[in-house]
This record gives structure tokens, C-alpha cells and sequence, in this order.
């Protein structure tokens, strides 16, 4: 149910699609039959596969009538010009087709192909009972708002009046609607404004003893004319009420905010990144070893190796109240960088807003500032985010009182920035500020291994989020992405993922879906059952393929991680976890 359903509705909604299309060499005859045994309107000509008019039933039948009816064909009977419109088209436009061109019908296409007809019977059955409806729902509008709503024409004569109206006087609409308000209320603000034409608003009005509102009533004007007057009234006795369940939506406001934060403490936690490669493990010990302190950190690392989702998780754990603002220093333009990062006082610069505006800095207060992309922030503002942290204190641009500030840095940023600060694009004085603690993320090319634990992750999540049954994957497709560099990383591997279920059949992706550059691999596939579980498949195909290395390579365990195109730590690791005992 929704507003405006007339204007909304379309050609392709109401019409007809019975019709029919003759050769315009039919015989005339041939042409009544078929009428007559479908209990057709029209008869459409086709010349030379194009359409070229059309005859309505009641022109055939007089036709008929005439002695030469036998011989004549749908050629010898000049058709009616027709007139198309679009299936998006709106019924309101063929109606006014209709009526400019004097017609009592139209015919509908859909990429120039006749789809249906529409015809003046058909706007009468469908499109009235939607108007209909039209008026029930607003009708349903005023019953339902708080408010008392009530609407006069420019004659005074009461048109609208709600369900709140009834409620707030004790008048029911039967008792009001058709009949002069001053009858009612002789004081009336509407009658007031129906004289003036102009708007009156929040006025303390007692139309009768005891009862005071808040009023707002508007002219009503359409084509410069004043067609009636709308008003809204409220019972100020309900402030009470109002501010009461304000305190009662306070402590749930408090109480929602504690269970968001646990749902984001959960969300982003150390124990939801994924990995459980040595090199992970030991960086993910790292991260959580200094969340609990105050030390700035950096994070470095390729594009796509989820450097925010361990600065969101350093947060997490640390404990800060206060909240975690990310900040993008490449997406943020130059000349408004100090306005992001440090906000302005009211008339700072043209174009300020009127009431100034927090910065991002101070939005962290108490929490954690992510400065993200590091690396491209302009070589000014580094100077200037030095010295906020270094005083921790801050200014608005414009301003000038100093704001006391407990911000815990993190950066992150995928350049050298070493290198940039031997090259003097980078401040040095800042770059130890910041490089405290310096956590390296590793490319999932240093950490194959668990590209399977990713695939299975990202293919859940994909499919909960489209609502769709989760595939199974073969152990060829899943090696072919396991020896594959993956040069976007964690970010490449999520696309790549969503790209083979979006495309796989059968409730099985396809090997032929993979691009080129992963499918042109050496084939390096495990042969096992396939299995429904895709944790299972993981399981088995690394148990099997560390079986069958270390067969291969006599038990050297060097050896065998060389075969298998691993780390030496990473096969010891896969031992231990699978309990391969025998190994060791």
C-alpha cells in the first residue's frame, strides 16, 4: 500500500493482452471468425511485417453487412492511425493521449514489440478503483496521526477531520464534515487564516473551556488560488507524557550503547581475524600484546592485508571508552584537511557551516584516532598533527581555546616510509612519533596456507548475505588458489570468491570460471573425495598432500615443505595441528 498509486501506476499494469495481428491480405471473412471466436475489440494490420493500423470489431461489422463482404480483404478497409506508448509509460499519460487525439485506446510495446492494448474500458475498471483506494489510504492517514488534522475548502465548509480532531473536541466527523467550522468554532485560527492567506504557527489556541493546543494552520494554494486551509493541532497537556518517556528512551539509548559496544568488541576481536599460519599467529600475539598499552603503533603492509581490522581490534582490546575514528588521509582533499581533522569555530572560512563543526581528532577523544594512509598526508599537516600530539591538545581552526586531548594513535599505511623520510617527504620528528611499536602484516602469499580458511569465509558470508545455498568447491579449484601470489591480497581473494559463486551451477563452482591467469597454473590438485564440508576438504587435502610429500621425500621434512612450497615452520606447524605424530 502506498501514496500516489495513480500517478505510479503503469501502462503494463492494466492492459489488456489479448489481441490479435492479421496480414493485411487476410480476407475479411477469416477475420470475423477469428474475432468472433476470441471476442476481440480490435483487429491490428500487419503490411510487409509492419504494423499499419488498426480496425475496431464494430467497423468489421458494419462491413459486413455489404453484399461485396466476402470478397474484401483487411487492405481494402482503411485502418485507424494507432497511437504507442512505452510499458514504463504511466497510465496517466495514455489517458492523456486519449483524450488529445480523441481515441479509445492505445497500443503498448516493449523494445518495439506490441505487448498489449489499452483501452479506455480498461482505465475505467482498473485505474478508478486504485483512486478509490487513493482516498481510503488518506482517509486511513488522518484517522491515524496523533495530531487533530483538519481541512476546510475556501467556502469554510469542513472537508477533513481526523480521528485526533474527534478525540481532542469530542465532535465526530459525521457531526462536522459537509457543515461551516464557525458553526462549530466561531473563533477559529483557520477561519482567521482563510481571510489572511497567510500561515500561522505554534500558537497557544483554547478553542473551548479548559482545552488549550498548539496550532500550526496553512493556506492551502494551487495555481495561485486558495483552494481551503490545513490545520494541525496538539494537546499541550501530553508534554508531561512527552518528557517522561524521553527519560524512559535515555536509559535504553544507555543501554543499547553498552550492547553495541559488546557487539563490537566481539565483531572485531583478535579472535575473529583469520589465520592460523605461524607468521599470523605471532603477529596476532603481537597486536594483542600492545593493545593494552598506550603506545602509538604503526601498521605496514601491501593493500588488502587487513590493516584496519587489526587497528579496530587493538582498539577493541584496549579498553578505551571513547570511540575508534577512522580517517583515510589519501580520500580527504588537501585544502580541507585541517577543517577534517581539527573542525572549525562558526565563520572560520567561507563556506563554514553556521554552527562550526567537530573535528575527527576530537571525535576520538578518549578513544582511538586510525590515521590510514599515513604515508599521504600532505607534509603541512604533518607538522601540525605532530604538535597535537605532542602538546595533546588541540585547536579548531578559528578557534581559540585549547581542547585537552586522550587519543591513541594508530597508523597505517602500505609505503616505505622510511624511504620517505630520506627522501623528505616524510617527517622524520613524526615518524618516530608514530613508529612506537610497528606491526608488519604479512601478504597472503607469506601465508598460503590459510587462503582456504578465507575461502570458506568469505563463501558463507556471501551467501548468507544473498541468501543463497553455500556451493561446494572442488580441492583442483581450491589448490589453483591456493598456488596462486594473490598480489591484492585479502581483498582480491573476497572478489575473486563472490565472482566463482556468483557464476557456479549446480550448487558446484566451476573450474571454468576462474580467470586465466589462476587457471593457466601448474596443476597441483590433491585428488580426494569431494566433501561437503569445506572444512573437511582443507582437512583432508592438506593431511593428504603431507603424507604424500613426506612419502615422496623419505621423511625429510626440509624436503618435503621445499615440495610442497612452504615454509619448513608452516609444515611443523600443519604436523602438530593435525596430529601427525609420526612426523616427528
Amino acid at each position: 500500500m502506498f501514496f500516489n498509486q495513480t500517478k505510479r501506476l503503469k501502462v503494463k499494469d492494466i492492459m489488456s493482452k489479448d489481441f490479435i495481428v492479421f496480414d493485411s491480405d487476410i480476407s475479411l471473412r477469416r477475420c470475423v471468425e477469428h474475432i468472433a471466436l476470441n471476442n476481440l475489440k480490435e483487429v491490428i494490420v500487419r503490411h510487409h511485417e509492419k504494423l499499419t493500423g488498426y480496425i475496431k470489431f464494430d467497423d468489421i461489422i458494419k462491413i459486413s453487412l455489404s453484399q461485396s463482404f466476402p470478397e474484401k480483404k483487411l487492405f481494402d478497409i482503411r485502418a485507424n492511425k494507432p497511437f504507442y506508448l512505452n510499458v514504463e509509460d504511466t497510465v496517466l499519460m495514455a489517458k492523456d493521449i486519449m483524450r488529445e487525439n480523441q481515441v479509445d485506446r492505445v497500443f503498448i510495446l516493449d523494445d518495439e514489440k506490441l505487448v498489449g492494448v489499452l483501452r479506455t474500458q480498461d482505465i475505467v475498471y482498473k485505474l478508478y478503483p486504485k483512486i478509490q483506494a487513493n482516498e481510503d489510504l488518506y482517509e486511513l492517514l488522518w484517522d491515524n496521526v496523533h495530531e487533530g488534522i483538519c481541512i476546510i475548502d475556501n467556502k469554510g465548509t469542513v472537508c477533513i477531520w481526523g480521528r485526533g480532531s474527534e478525540k481532542l473536541y469530542g465532535i465526530k466527523k459525521s457531526e462536522i464534515i459537509g457543515k461551516k467550522l464557525e458553526e462549530f468554532f466561531p473563533t477559529a485560527l483557520l477561519l482567521d487564516v482563510l481571510k489572511s492567506k497567510e500561515p500561522v504557527e505554534n500558537i497557544i489556541h483554547s478553542p473551548r473551556k479548559n482545552t488549550y493546543v498548539n496550532i500550526s494552520a496553512l493556506p492551502l494554494i494551487k495555481n495561485g488560488k486558495l483552494i481551503g486551509v490545513v490545520s494541525t493541532e496538539r494537546d499541550v497537556s501530553e508534554i508531561t507524557n512527552l518528557s517522561r518517556e524521553l527519560e524512559f528512551t535515555k536509559e535504553k539509548l544507555d543501554y543499547l550503547q553498552v550492547e553495541v559496544r559488546k557487539m563490537n568488541e566481539d565483531k572485531f576481536s583478535f579472535g575473529n581475524i583469520v589465520g592460523k599460519s605461524k607468521i599470523m599467529t605471532h603477529t596476532i600475539d603481537r597486536a594483542y600484546q600492545v593493545a593494552s598499552t598506550t603506545s602509538s603503533v604503526l601498521i605496514s603492509g601491501e593493500s588488502g592485508t587487513g590493516k584496519e581490522v587489526f587497528a579496530r581490534a587493538i582498539h577493541q582490546s584496549s579498553g578505551r571508552e571513547g570511540a575508534f575514528v577512522a580517517i583515510n588521509c589519501s580520500a580527504i582533499p588537501e585544502s580541507l584537511f585541517e577543517s577534517e581533522m581539527f573542525g572549525y569555530e562558526s565563520g572560520a572560512f567561507t563556506g563554514a557551516l553556521s554552527k562550526g563543526k567537530i573535528g575527527k581528532i576530537e571525535i576520538a577523544n578518549g578513544g582511538t584516532l586510525f590515521l590510514d594512509e599515513i604515508g599521504d598526508m600532505p607534509l603541512h599537516m604533518q607538522a601540525k598533527l605532530l604538535r597535537v600530539l605532542q602538546e595533546r591538545q588541540l585547536m579548531r581552526v578559528g578557534g581559540d581555546k585549547s581542547i585537552s586531548l586522550d587519543v591513541r594513535v594508530i597508523s597505517a599505511t602500505h609505503r616505505n616510509l622510511e624511504d620517505m623520510v630520506k627522501a623528505g617527504t616524510f617527517r622524520e620528528d613524526l615518524y618516530y612519533r608514530l613508529n612506537v611499536v610497528n606491526i608488519k602484516l604479512p601478504s597472503l602469499s607469506d601465508r598460503i596456507e590459510d587462503v582456504p580458511l578465507f575461502v570458506k569465509l568469505f563463501i558463507e558470508e556471501f551467501c548468507r548475505e544473498n541468501h543463497m545455498k553455500v556451493p561446494d568447491i572442488s580441492p583442483e579449484i581450491l589448490n589453483m588458489l591456493m598456488n596462486y601470489s594473490w598480489p591484492g591480497n585479502i581483498r582480491e581473494l573476497k572478489n575473486m570468491v563472490e565472482h566463482l559463486v556468483v557464476f557456479s551451477k549446480n550448487n558446484e563452482i566451476q573450474i571454468d570460471t576462474l580467470p586465466e591467469y589462476i587457471n593457466n597454473k601448474d596443476d597441483k590438485t590433491i585428488n580426494i573425495k569431494n566433501e561437503k564440508s569445506l572444512t573437511d576438504l582443507i582437512r583432508k587435502t592438506e593431511i593428504k598432500a603431507i603424507h604424500d610429500a613426506m612419502k615422496e621425500c623419505g621423511n625429510n621434512k626440509q624436503q618435503a615443505a621445499k615440495l610442497l612450497d612452504i615454509p619448513r615452520s608452516t609444515l611443523y606447524y600443519k604436523i602438530k595441528f593435525y596430529d601427525l605424530n609420526q612426523y616427528l
